[in-house]
Order: structure tokens, then sequence, then C-alpha cells
């Protein structure tokens, strides 16, 4: 079956310059990879196909000879897009050593995931927010589309590997295959570095993203913004953003998944005697009533009144637990009438006081022990 034109199966104009060839093959590469579509024959022989236009066009003495003579000037050096080694090569090109090591001819490689830790209130996860986030980064290079080349200029074939990346060393008996010590396994160097870069492709920046943190994001949850990581070496794609979400400490709520729990303090007489009693929620103030005898570690539930989680259906509930305050700087007066009621309760046995009867005799009971 005959061969299609190279400009044709990447999709770019003759005159297309090698940033542009790069980018239009990545985009292939990415859909077609046997990985993204396994068992796909057809897919196979795309990525096959878009891996040999790609090496010959980015060569430029194989190049020049394919507009010249066409598929018939670069046959004998082509090979490689459909041979033995067309998926261990293009692999490399892609993603570089993340996935498996260097592959011998390319020095593309795919830029780092970056990591920003980001603290927002209680509100805020519960009810969602936008913020802005400044974050050091590597961005490629504007001088030199990320080749590390002087504009003008292009990385020539390592002479001591010819662009395999790999030396074999003859010891005795034994052939001995290692890392190319000239390119240290890219296949190419620089001779004229771009001023700008210094060679490496990438220069430092900082820059401003906004970040849409949705409802009810809990610590810990991490959110991806693809792309937007360290830019690749040398046209490879650029990295992921992990924004992870830390949650500050509220004054009034503990979170505990989708439920809120809360202290509430009330008086010794609302214990008592029972009364009504005003509580604050994330959407404002609700209303509980306190029934007479309530104790210390009684636990009022409000029902839908906490927060509805990022994979929840509903919201959970706020958990409001009594504590019963005891009063504290009395006067004479306060005192005197509590003095009284505690002699009035001693007088009437402990029916006043059944929990610290129970106790007592517990007491009791493990002492005789």
């Amino acid at each position: 079956m005959s061969k299609r034109d190279y400009y044709h199966v990447l999709g770019v104009s003759r005159d297309a310059d090698e940033a542009t060839i790069k980018k239009a093959y990545r985009k292939l590469a990415m859909k077609y990879h046997p990985d993204r579509n396994a068992g796909d024959v057809k897919s196979e022989e795309m990525f096959k196909e878009a891996k040999e236009a790609y090496e010959v066009l980015t060569d430029a003495n194989k190049r020049a000879s394919y507009d010249q003579f066409g598929h018939a000037g670069v046959d004998a050096n082509a090979g490689g897009g459909a041979g033995a080694q067309g998926f261990s090569d293009a692999f490399s090109d892609i993603f570089g050593d993340i996935f498996g090591g260097r592959g011998g001819r390319s020095n593309v490689h795919r830029g780092s995931d970056l990591r920003y830790n980001l603290e927002i209130s209680l509100e805020q996860a519960a009810h969602g927010t936008e913020t802005k986030i400044r974050i050091p980064t590597l961005e490629e290079c504007d001088a030199c589309h990320g080749s590390g080349s002087k504009p003008g200029s292009s990385p020539k074939t390592c002479p001591t590997c010819n662009g395999h990346g790999q030396v074999r060393m003859q010891q005795g008996f034994f052939s001995i295959q290692q890392t190319c010590p000239k390119c240290q396994g890219n296949g190419k160097i620089i001779t004229h570095a771009c001023a700008s870069c210094h060679g490496v492709g990438r220069i430092k920046q900082q820059k401003t993203l906004n970040v849409k943190i949705p409802e009810g994001v809990d610590d810990g949850d991490r959110i991806r913004i693809s792309g937007e990581g360290e830019a690749g070496l040398n046209g490879g794609p650029p990295g992921d953003l992990y924004v992870v979400i830390h949650l500050s400490a509220h004054s009034v709520f503990r979170r505990d998944g989708d439920n809120l729990h809360c202290e509430i303090p009330i008086s010794f007489t609302v214990a008592a005697l029972g009364g009504e009693i005003e509580v604050p929620t994330l959407e404002g103030h609700a209303k509980i009533k306190v029934p007479a005898e309530t104790q210390t570690g009684k636990i009022f539930r409000l029902r839908s009144k906490g927060i509805k989680g990022v994979r929840s259906h509903e919201k959970g509930d706020l958990l409001c637990h009594v504590v019963v305050e005891t009063p504290v700087k009395l006067t004479a007066r306060q005192k005197e009438l509590l003095e009284e009621l505690e002699a009035i309760s001693l007088k009437d046995g402990p029916r006043h006081s059944p929990r610290a009867k129970s106790w007592m005799d517990k007491a009791r009971e493990f002492f005789s022990e």
C-alpha cells in the first residue's frame, strides 16, 4: 500500500517550522497511542504513520531529501517509524523518562506535576469559592520554543552515538550497552545554546491562576488542573497542577465528614428548668428547645444543617453538644440562694441528684471488693 504524504499525515503545511510539527505530532500520538486504544489495529497504524512522519520532518537532512525525492529519498532512513523499535521510540518521544526511561533518540519529556497547598475557611469549603493563586513554575522558553538551541539553529545529531542515545562498550567477550556520555541519552546535542534559557529550554516564571473550589470539599481533597504544571522539555507536554485543600480551624464548628459539631454552653437554670436557646449554623441561626433536667453531654441533632459533600446527595447534620456552665463571680445574694438550694436538696434526699447517687453506689461497691 502506498504511503501518504508526511505533511498530510501530520496535518501541517510544507513550510511548517519544527515547533509546529512537534505540536501536531504530540496531538496525534496522544490520540492514537496503543495504551489508549488497546486492540485497535487502525489506531496502531495511525500511530506508526505519525511517528514515521515526525522522525523525517524533524530531521533537517531527511526533510530536505524527502522534499526533493519524496518517500524514495528517505525509505532507507525512515523505516524506524514502522519497524520493531517504533513503539518504544515513540513512547519515549511523547512521555520521556516518566513511563520507562529513555528510548534512545528522543529528549522530549513531559513536564513535572506541581502541588500547591491551599488553606480555606469552613464556610468557603461548604459553599464553594473561587480564588487566585500565584505559583512558581518552569515555562517553555519563548525564544527557542523549548528546543534549547539558539533561534535559527537546531540540535545536532550526537556524533558519538549517531542519535541512538546508547553506545556499546566491548570488554573482552562481553558487549555492554550504556547511555551515551556525550548527549546523556538524548541522541542530540546543542551546539549553539539559546541565550534566554541557556540551553535548558525552560525558564523560571511566576503565574497567577484562577482556582474554582467546588462546594463540599474536605481537608486533604485534591483539585487537578490539567496542563498547569511545569512545561515539558523540548516541546514535551506540560505536567498538571494539584491543589491540595487544607481547612483552617473554625472558632465554633468542627467538621466530621458531612456533619458539623459544636459545643453549646447553657446556664444552670436553663439546664434545670428547661428553656429555648439560639444556636449558630452555617446558614444563620436556629432555635433549640431544651427540656428540663438536661445534663452536660446531651446532644441535640439539627437535621440537614451540616455540609453537602462533593460526593454526597444531601447535607449532613449539625450536632450540638450541651455543656452546663457553672456560674462564676457570684454575688453574696447568689451564694446565699445556692446554699439554700443545697440545703433543701440534702434535706429531700438524693432524688435531686440521681447520677451522683448512682456513682456513689458504684464507688462503694468498688472499694468493698
